[in-house]
């Protein structure tokens, strides 16, 4: 397992922190995704396969923007 954290702007309420973990655990090879909102980081479990470049199209995708 490989914990990866990635700042995100833009999330301001839980259906943000929603959609993000939801489009996060959509990665193939995510096994977890914990949004805070307060600190605006995404903290991801995975195989240890993501790259990093696929957390940040998934957020992307989702309307918000890694930092």
């Amino acid at each position: 397992m490989k914990t990866l954290k990635v700042l995100v702007d833009g999330m301001t309420c839980a259906h943000c922190k929603a959609a993000v973990e939801k489009a996060i655990g959509s990665v193939p090879g995510v096994s977890a995704v914990e949004v805070d909102l307060n600190k605006k980081t995404a903290t991801v479990e995975t195989d240890g396969s993501v790259e990093m470049t696929a957390i940040h199209q998934a957020v992307i995708e989702s309307g918000y923007q890694p930092l």
